[in-house]
């Protein structure tokens, strides 16, 4: 995987989380504390708000509507929670608990502005509620704006909320990085997700993997690639993945820590995350640049045998090439046959010709350079020239050696490759004086 293929994804992945992030926090378990369950915990706060006590006809109204929200009928509950609100002398207290169990029937009816208008009306009652209540509706805007995606308005819910409370939880953190991320205030974002995992790792609970995701994020926008590379090690260990390892060996090999890139593919390969052709091509790529070609054929090979790498001109070019830098001549030979006849140039045909001058097969080798001149489009046609003069040469056939050395050192003039054509030259030299000394030999017989 290269470099731009990690930044895409990574891209990508941190504009997914954006609802992924807030779906692990406690919006539901937020709201579902509304109506009765909050009057408990309002009086069992410390230090305790002297609030307008509920009368019998308040709680009255609120178990009814409970009721009909324990069978999901929230149209009933609306209409219960309406009329609640319709009646005359209640106080700030029971009117902002009618307006709390209100805003989570909407919530529940996914009527988010509905609902944020009834938790705005909760916190109208000001000090004549409970802390609890008011920190909990707090909390539930923050989230909900955040839905709404008026991020600025969920973040200053959230600092009121973070001011109120001694102690917030990693879950807290992390939601106000994301909305920093939403802001496009990086630093904050990081500042506030890392301090989220410290808390975590402080109370021993679970770092969560989307919150990694996102701190990789957030630091390879930074350009701080070495922080990249310590969270996807860290990626690896707890949540190992095939993105995770093919990225890292990326970042690896982008820092010039080929040693450590190769082991991480290995790794990678090893824990069975080799799923696409481009992980075994990339793998085969750096093992020969590493000069370990013998290894990069075989893993090529796995790969074709899984059908994972297809048997295409371009992929058995590469095979060939890995075989035949591991000097297993005969292995290469057959697989870049069968590339050749599916290229379209002729640059597999001139590699094939010279490993049949490596194995002495003049005929083969003659064959194959003319097949490659006449397919062209070849990277260095007057090399391919002079193999094929080698191989007629060494075929004892001089004349066609010397005219083909002949053509060779034309094209090498032509192509300003002077080293190519004064070899070729030498060789025309050494043709016509081992011509001379036959027919000097022959005469003298």
């Amino acid at each position: 995987m290269n470099i731009g293929a990690v930044h895409n994804s990574t891209r990508w992945l941190a504009r997914a989380l954006v609802l992924g992030l807030v779906a692990g926090f406690a919006i539901p378990q937020a709201l579902q504390q509304a109506g009765l369950s909050q009057v408990g915990l309002a009086q069992a706060e410390e230090p305790r708000r002297q609030v307008p006590p509920m009368s019998e006809r308040a709680y009255q109204m609120l178990s009814n509507i409970q009721e009909a929200l324990d069978e999901d009928d929230f149209q009933e509950a609306l209409r219960l929670g309406d009329r609640a609100l319709g009646t005359r002398g209640l106080n700030d207290n029971e009117r902002a608990q009618i307006n709390n169990m209100m805003a989570f029937t909407h919530f529940n009816m996914e009527n988010y502005r509905r609902a944020m208008q009834h938790y705005e009306r909760v916190l109208e009652a000001g000090e004549n509620i409970s802390r609890g209540l008011e920190t909990q509706t707090v909390y539930a805007l923050a989230q909900l704006y955040y839905l709404e995606e008026e991020y600025q308005r969920s973040l200053d819910y959230m600092r009121r909320w973070m001011d109120s409370e001694e102690s917030p939880g990693p879950d807290a953190y992390v939601f106000m990085g994301q909305l920093h991320f939403q802001l496009e205030d990086f630093p904050s974002a990081i500042e506030r997700i890392e301090r989220g995992i410290e808390v975590a790792r402080s109370r021993g609970t679970d770092i969560r993997e989307n919150w990694w995701q996102l701190l990789r994020f957030l630091y390879w926008e930074q350009e701080n690639y070495p922080r990249v590379v310590e969270i996807l090690e860290i990626l690896v260990r707890d949540f190992p993945s095939r993105e995770y390892w093919l990225q890292l060996a990326a970042l690896y090999g982008q820092e010039g820590d080929e040693e450590r890139q190769a082991r991480t593919m290995e790794a990678a390969h090893a824990g069975g995350f080799f799923e696409r052709e481009s992980d075994y091509l990339s793998y085969a790529g750096l093992l020969m640049q590493r000069q370990v070609p013998y290894r990069a054929a075989k893993w090529l090979e796995e790969g074709f045998d899984r059908g994972i790498v297809e048997e295409n001109a371009s992929n058995l070019r590469m095979l060939g090439q890995a075989w035949q830098m591991a000097h297993e001549v005969d292995r290469a030979i057959p697989v870049l046959q069968n590339a050749a006849r599916a290229a379209e140039d002729g640059e597999i045909f001139a590699r094939l010709a010279g490993l049949f001058l490596e194995r002495e097969d003049n005929a083969e080798c003659i064959e194959a350079a003319d097949r490659a001149l006449d397919r062209g489009d070849l990277r260095d046609r007057p090399q391919t020239y002079m193999v094929k003069a080698i191989c007629q040469f060494n075929a004892e056939s001089l004349a066609d050696a010397r005219s083909t050395f002949s053509q060779c050192s034309r094209e090498a003039r032509s192509a300003g490759d002077e080293r190519t054509e004064r070899s070729c030259r030498q060789w025309m030299t050494f043709i016509d004086s081992e011509v001379q000394r036959r027919e000097r030999l022959e005469a003298s017989l």
